[in-house]
């Protein structure tokens, strides 16, 4: 049990880091429900936790009444990297990083966050939690079925980034696909 809370704890402030210290900065785009929060975010201004948690709501809803299993096993990741992501929000850095470094670290950051709740069976809810109930009932690993519906997000926000940003978050969705799937392995 203290093996999941530091993992729920890590996971999150790993992504709530990879968010606003390197994808933020230059308008890229992660997958997922952060993805669809940092559009709104950049088109609106709404702050990016607070939007992952409501537009997560239809999702959990579904969780409850079907996968409730699911539902005790992500709600903290959930709630807590969604706190996080809004916690380094306002937070400045000193340094100025090429946007191609930006993505590589905030995708290495964010996917080994992601891997290391879901070897702990939690998540950040959303999109990583479809892909963890479609990857319980095939054999398809969890971290290639986030990487394609990651891609679909991205896709959709080629006309608010740009494509060159697209292009840039295409590369970070990579590395958070990547690491998530090597860290998410559980040891055997």
């Amino acid at each position: 049990m203290l093996e999941k809370i530091m993992a729920i704890l890590i996971g999150s402030l790993s992504v709530g880091i990879g968010v606003n210290f390197f994808l933020a900065p230059y308008q890229l785009l992660d997958g997922g429900l952060i993805g669809i929060a940092l559009l709104i975010h950049y088109y609106f201004g709404f702050p990016i936790g607070l939007t992952t948690i409501i537009i997560s709501i239809p999702l959990y809803i579904y969780v409850w009444n079907y996968e409730r299993k699911f539902f005790f096993h992500s709600i903290h990741g959930l709630l807590f990297s969604s706190f996080c992501i809004d916690l380094f929000a306002n937070v400045e850095t000193d340094w100025d990083l090429p946007i191609l470094a930006s993505a590589i670290l905030g995708g290495i950051i964010i996917g080994l966050g992601v891997g290391l709740m879901l070897r702990y069976d939690t998540s950040t809810g959303g999109t990583d939690l479809i892909a963890q109930i479609i990857s319980r009932n095939t054999a398809i690993n969890v971290g290639i079925l986030i990487f394609m519906i990651d891609g679909c997000i991205i896709l959709s926000g080629i006309g608010i980034v740009g494509v060159p940003v697209f292009f840039y978050s295409s590369m970070t969705i990579v590395i958070v696909g990547v690491l998530t799937s090597l860290t998410s392995v559980k040891p055997t």
